[in-house]
């Protein structure tokens, strides 16, 4: 998909947002909500979306949208951070299929990084959901 287009209401992260579709939830507050995703690149690896928002990506977003989510991202980069004690943090987001979005939903990715340790391909397997709900109760501890 372009930069352009129209939002599809249909997509995962609203379902989610819907209660349509579980997710393991890490942080949750009026204007943001974080969960793990499902098909991780490393442990760890937290997506951050907009509630109040049909922005398909970053260009779309409105700026009163995007202080308050970009304060989520840094809260739960942070509590990444502190759970789980990685060498560094990469804290991404995509615009359009040639960037590598595949959902079309504003989201940044946070993903933890440790020396050595390979980056996975994002939906090269799908986690365990028992590990999942783990990590989550980790780094949800730590949201200040």
């Amino acid at each position: 998909m372009s930069l352009d287009g129209t939002y599809d209401a249909g997509n995962i992260f609203a379902k989610i947002l819907r209660g349509e579709m579980p997710a393991v939830r890490v942080y949750e507050d009026e204007h943001v909500l974080a969960f793990m995703d499902v098909f991780p690149q490393a442990k760890g690896h937290t997506l951050v979306i907009p509630k109040h928002s049909t922005a398909r990506n970053f260009l779309e977003e409105a700026p009163e949208i995007v202080g308050p989510l970009m304060l989520g991202v840094q809260r739960v980069a942070k509590a990444v951070r502190a759970a789980l004690k990685p060498d560094g943090l990469v804290i991404t987001q995509f615009n359009g299929a040639p960037a590598g979005q595949t959902v079309y939903h504003l989201h940044f990715h946070i993903i933890p990084r440790w020396e050595g340790v390979p980056l996975g391909r994002h939906a090269e397997g799908m986690a365990d959901m028992q590990e999942l709900k783990g990590l989550a109760e980790q780094i949800s501890a730590m949201i200040s």
